[in-house]
């Protein structure tokens, strides 16, 4: 209900935030700004949220406001409150903090519509910053529909997927496109691929597939894409671009060009190159200069471009 009033005077986590004698990053990070949040208070039409009708439901409380509206409210830090039944709720009051992926859970559900006002709860040092929650709330709270473009760059082990995987958290419909090639008998990229599969959301649709072009043709919803690097070298493989470099180019045209006329929200994952030595083998260097060019490709044709060193985003345009 556009109506309903919902003030929050405290936002933080049972010990407020930062917590008191704790050390952290975080916490000490808001001592020295002299920012401190107080624990989670909610009123709703003026009226505390502990003093209207509440039906307790797994995880929090199924609420309603003064003038009918319905809220949904996680009790505490870590919960992952059900919705009462089918219900469209007006607002959700949640621990996005610790479990983001609840609210593209209950998109999914269609307890949250678009018109759902979505509040942060128990916020504490789970968080880097308020300044990273407002970041991450622009993603979650209103998630994007329709043609959207990011490319996130980054070296190896920089943390590249994880922020392509917490971009979608909030979204109710994400295919995971994996690109790499399967069934080669490492071991050992193996449980790289299984570490990547337990920590998505079980909702997640999953595509294993090197025709990326076809899939940014007709997708929808969202689609996470890890990654172009894997991709290029599966298409260098079948094209003999390692003895013929220009052979790979019609599949690059096709994937730019796929790229630029899709109708998805797209988040995808590539290496960065050409930030350490020049590489000792000549395929090195060819996909090195390969994977270059379809980043720079790519990006021209991007709304948004990002790197990501040691998990944190260093420079992001539009």
């Amino acid at each position: 209900m556009d109506d309903m009033d919902i003030e929050l005077p405290g936002t933080a986590g049972p010990r407020g935030w930062p917590e008191p004698g704790c050390r952290c990053a975080s916490c000490n990070g808001l001592r020295a700004e002299g920012v401190a949040f107080e624990p989670t208070r909610v009123l709703v039409d003026g009226v505390p949220l502990e003093d209207l009708p509440r039906r307790e439901v797994p995880g929090g409380y199924d609420v309603r406001a003064p003038g009918g509206g319905r809220l949904l409210y996680a009790s505490g830090p870590g919960e992952r409150p059900e919705p009462a039944g089918d219900v469209i709720y007006d607002a959700v009051l949640l621990d996005l903090a610790g479990c983001p992926e609840h609210l593209g859970l209950l998109r999914h559900r269609g307890a949250v519509a678009s018109a759902t006002r979505v509040f942060a709860v128990h916020n504490d040092h789970r968080l880097p910053s308020p300044g990273e929650l407002r970041r991450r709330l622009g993603w979650w709270a209103r998630p994007r529909e329709g043609t959207h473009r990011t490319l996130l760059l980054g070296g190896a082990r920089s943390g590249k997927s994880a922020e392509a995987e917490l971009r979608l958290l909030a979204h109710p419909h994400v295919t995971y496109v994996a690109t790499a090639s399967f069934g080669t008998g490492d071991a050992e990229w193996a449980a790289r691929v299984e570490a990547h599969r337990e920590r998505r959301p079980h909702w997640w649709r999953t595509i294993e597939t090197t025709d990326l072009a076809a899939v940014l043709r007709t997708g929808t919803g969202a689609l996470l894409v890890d990654s172009i690097g894997s991709w290029l070298t599966s298409v260098m493989d079948r094209a003999g671009a390692w003895e013929d470099p220009a052979a790979v180019r019609p599949q690059v045209d096709e994937l730019v060009a796929a790229w630029r006329s899709t109708a998805a929200r797209v988040v995808a994952v590539s290496d960065e190159v050409g930030l350490s030595v020049v590489p000792a083998t000549r395929a090195g260097r060819l996909f090195r200069d390969a994977l270059g060019e379809v980043n720079r490709r790519l990006a021209a044709e991007s709304e948004e471009v990002a790197l990501v060193v040691a998990g944190r985003i260093m420079e992001a345009w539009r």
